[in-house]
């Protein structure tokens, strides 16, 4: 299969063409402000003259227009992992996913969503605990909270029997308030990836985390993505979707 990648100067864009070949694929191009040593890469969508058979995206927001018209120019299908969109872009995503399949994923680590899976599931059972989200990234990291961090979120709210409200970086004169989810983001360094949900009783703690070792977990699942979304309909898919769950 021949992968077109978004961002493949970056640094996942370069974890990606390393991982391509595992699973027997080909990196034709790509789309960059920078120009890869290795594969073509093109500053606009209406300059790509290479097989295109799935798109995968990790850059920034801003990228969306090319990869709308890169799809449309194209037909393939996209994989979506870049995160930090506006509401407005959001439905673009959706409008897109009428004329191509479309698998966007604020994360594409298998352990990640066996994660948001538990999350749902000890919300359920824990209905009387305070729940806080920690999420540790690189210092390079531009949005906040994650893409991961509000898809924690979201698989919270599955499990609760009551909408929360969120405080994000709690700070100053800020006394927990009843069916409160706070929020924090850590930025520094080199951290790859690091999520922990704390479940806080009386006497008692439960929590739940992941860590990512490396960029590589997520370019094999975007690789993964990009075979299973290949021959899927027009649509929006997630890794709920890929799993069978």
């Amino acid at each position: 299969m021949n992968i077109f990648i978004v961002g493949i100067g970056g640094k996942m864009g370069r974890a990606l063409c390393e991982r391509a070949g595992e699973y027997g694929d080909t990196v034709s191009g790509g789309l960059d402000r920078i120009s890869s040593a290795c594969f073509p890469t093109f500053s606009t969508a209406s300059e790509v003259n290479v097989l295109v058979d799935a798109v995968i995206d990790f850059s920034r927001p801003d990228t969306l227009p090319e990869i709308i018209s890169l799809c449309k120019l194209t037909g393939a299908p996209c994989v979506i992992a870049t995160t930090g969109y506006t509401r407005d872009q959001e439905e673009a995503i959706k409008k897109l996913s009428e004329s191509v399949a479309v698998f966007k994923s604020e994360n594409m680590s298998l352990g990640i969503n066996a994660l948001s899976i538990l999350a749902e599931k000890a919300a359920s059972l824990l209905k009387d605990f305070d729940v806080e989200i920690i999420e540790r990234h690189h210092n390079q990291k531009a949005d906040a909270p994650s893409g991961t961090a509000k898809l924690l979120c979201r698989s919270l709210e599955r499990g609760l029997d009551y909408a929360p409200s969120y405080n994000y970086g709690r700070e100053g004169n800020s006394k927990r308030k009843p069916h409160e989810i706070g929020v924090h983001a850590i930025r520094g360094g080199t951290i790859v990836g690091e999520h922990e949900i704390a479940f806080c009783g009386g006497d008692e703690v439960v929590t739940l985390s992941h860590s990512a070792g490396s960029r590589r977990i997520f370019a094999d699942g975007a690789l993964k993505a990009a075979k299973w979304i290949k021959d899927k309909k027009p649509g929006l898919y997630d890794m709920h979707d890929m799993l069978g769950l």
